[in-house]
């Protein structure tokens, strides 16, 4: 019997060190400070929906106007104006959240308070939906860049996008710190780059575009 039960403490003893490996640490609710996010952890996290979708949305738009030709590619700046319209009512309508919502407030809370229950269910869909497709389409870009520099890749096309899938569901597992600290030097090294090539002058710009 006392072999029984020290073999059944020390399973769950391996099973706890397993499950705070995966998923972290437990915390005490008077940690909770810690986990507070930086402006330098804070963008990996919360803005990545926006980098990626800066990092191949004008891609994206320029191979579907390129298909009719010249005339498809004088829609592009429309199109540029009303991404920025609609980032400008984002900015005004997150603002407006936070104020109301200081404690936070996520789309369910926020739309279940305001327009009811039945109306909060349709927001969390299309937010879950918003982030399918952009874990999907970010991922498919990203291994698509790679293959079209490294040609023989492309038959390990399918398995590289898994990899990467797998790789940012396990980060993502311990919390929402975490994967900050990870993706901080990438993000921030591709938001530089950005600036770089947005503020170097033509006179100095090369034929070769920046990298993505």
């Amino acid at each position: 019997m006392e072999r029984r039960n020290q073999f059944t403490t020390g399973a769950r003893s391996i099973g706890m060190s397993i499950g705070d490996a995966i998923f972290g640490k437990a915390l005490a609710s008077s940690e909770r400070k810690k986990q507070a996010l930086t402006v330098w952890t804070g963008v990996p996290v919360l803005g990545l929906d926006a980098l990626a979708s800066t990092g191949y949305g004008p891609e994206a738009a320029l191979t579907v106007l390129g298909t009719v030709g010249i005339a498809g590619l004088r829609y592009f700046p429309i199109i540029v104006i009303l991404v920025v319209v609609q980032l400008g009512l984002l900015c005004i309508s997150y603002r407006q959240t936070a104020e109301a919502y200081p404690n936070g407030g996520g789309a369910y809370n926020v739309t279940k308070d305001n327009f009811g229950t039945h109306t909060a269910l349709w927001a969390a869909v299309a937010l879950l939906l918003d982030y399918l497709l952009n874990v999907a389409v970010g991922i498919s870009a990203g291994i698509g860049a790679v293959v079209s520099a490294i040609p023989r890749l492309q038959p390990h096309t399918l398995m590289l996008c898994l990899i990467i899938l797998a790789t940012l569901a396990i980060l993502n597992l311990p919390g929402v710190r975490e994967p900050g600290f990870v993706f901080v030097v990438p993000v921030n090294t591709s938001t530089l780059r950005w600036v770089l090539c947005a503020v170097r002058p033509a006179s100095h710009q090369s034929s070769r575009p920046c990298l993505q």
